[in-house]
């Protein structure tokens, strides 16, 4: 059973790449999309049968600084999922069993950190963003819901990403869709049925987590091979810990520097008004259609990249570069004429108010059709990431997205005072940050510098 289930994950290092990297990608696809399935539902639920102040509070401020705390934790996680795939592909069971151990120990230990600062300081930071007093009650109610369920959630996640790490993307999407149907029932019980507004929308999210984190727990444990969990083992391991936060802190930083510009970007669109945010809300919900795509394209190329790294395939990396690249291209085009074209549609899944929906359409006419201007950034930085490199595209994003965003909000939207200025910014940072990645994957020195870390020495 062992032998087998480590040659079918191994194809990552093997065979047609096109084929192995979409075998990868659909399941991560499929998983995302009813990731972004919860949101949506909590969205479209919240806005139909409570109203566009419900959407806006679940949706606008209290969103922002929920990705602000779980984004660090995902991006500094990620480093246990790069570190993992390259001790898989290299055939160091010791290494993934510990590895995994420590990853899962980080899990439980950062969420109850991450619990306890969303509980203390919600309303401080929602106040602090400007959020209007009509939507600043039921936000705080949201968020400390929310974060009262949170180390399920970030459970789930590292376990997933263990999964996909050894190559195993299946299994994290089936747990999530029965998660996500349980997400949608208790939505329409604790909302429709009992009333409860947004803090059933929060319970339901939070009951449904647990229900995930179950699931991927028990599968790890269940495993025949060296990424099996055992429950008594769960501790950190120091050197191990080192190398995962020295992967995954730079990610978590990126995140951040990501949730951080977005948090001025909403601080913005908060001035504007409960409409401006509620449209904000909607349209973000239906560009998580795009999002979702794309950081499939990331995962499947970070752990394609890492467990090649670690069989010293480095051709074989760059070949699954440029047919990723190629793959994104194609999907960024068809889905800015998806979503410019049904556009009305896809607000009036939301709300029906007309408002709302002409605001959301002038944000989309602006964003949507500079899609494929970001590709770049999620496949050279995913692969660079999988590779072992992480500080350089961390202050390449930083400077490119984050540090430009900001000073855009803070000095052209002041000098032209729209939502159209505001949205702008995303399609500049992107072309910008865009350049500087290119420039630095032709290069090729992340490749020479990650060859001289030492990983290299050990591969068969």
């Amino acid at each position: 059973m062992k032998t087998n289930r480590y040659k079918l994950s191994n194809q990552i290092t093997e065979g047609v790449i096109w084929k192995q990297l979409l075998f990868f990608f659909f399941p991560i696809l499929f998983g995302t999309f009813f990731q972004q399935l919860y949101n949506t539902t909590d969205a479209v639920i919240v806005g139909k049968f409570v109203g566009k102040e419900a959407l806006a509070a679940v949706g606008g401020p209290a969103a922002t600084l929920i990705n602000l705390l779980i984004g660090f934790f995902t991006g500094l996680s990620s480093g246990a999922t790069v570190i993992i795939s390259q001790y898989y592909g290299a055939k160091k069971e010791d290494d993934v069993r510990k590895t995994v151990h420590t990853a899962m120990a980080l899990s439980v230990a950062g969420g109850a950190v991450i619990m306890v600062l969303g509980l203390l300081f919600s309303g401080a930071a929602l106040r602090a963003m400007n959020t209007p007093e009509d939507i600043l009650k039921m936000s705080v109610v949201y968020m400390r819901v929310y974060f009262l369920g949170v180390i399920p959630a970030l459970i789930y996640n590292m376990g997933s990403g263990i999964l996909r790490a050894v190559g195993d993307s299946k299994r994290p999407l089936y747990f999530l869709i029965l998660s996500c149907i349980t997400n949608i029932i208790l939505d329409f019980l604790f909302v429709t049925g009992l009333k409860m507004g947004v803090a059933g929308v929060a319970v339901a999210t939070s009951l449904s987590q647990v229900i995930s984190a179950l699931m991927v727990c028990i599968a790890l444990m269940k495993a025949e091979d060296s990424y099996r969990l055992y429950i008594k083992e769960i501790r950190f391991h120091p050197m191990l810990l080192h190398s995962i936060v020295r992967i995954g802190l730079p990610a978590g930083i990126q995140s951040t520097m990501y949730s951080l510009s977005n948090l001025i970007i909403q601080s913005s669109i908060n001035s504007f008004g409960t409409d401006t945010i509620a449209a904000w809300t909607a349209y973000g919900k239906i560009d998580g259609i795009f999002w979702m795509i794309m950081g499939a394209y990331g995962v499947s190329i970070t752990t394609f990249a890492g467990q090649n790294f670690g069989a010293g395939k480095y051709d074989r990396i760059r070949k699954s570069v440029r047919i990723c690249l190629g793959m994104a291209a194609f999907t960024s085009f068809l889905l800015s004429f998806v979503v410019l074209a049904g556009g009305h549609v896809f607000f009036r899944m939301f709300t029906d108010d007309a408002n709302v929906v002409s605001i959301g359409l002038g944000m989309m006419r602006v964003i949507s059709p500079s899609y494929v201007t970001f590709i770049c950034i999620e496949i050279l930085g995913g692969t660079t990431r999988g590779c072992g490199d992480a500080v350089l595209p961390t202050v390449m994003t930083g400077i490119g997205v984050c540090a430009l965003r900001v000073i855009w909000t803070w000095v052209v939207v002041p000098l032209r005072p729209e939502v159209s200025t505001v949205a702008f910014s995303y399609p500049l940072t992107w072309v910008v940050t865009s350049i500087f990645f290119i420039i630095y994957y032709l290069r090729g020195n992340w490749l020479k510098r990650c060859r001289r870390m030492g990983y290299s020495s050990n591969r068969n």
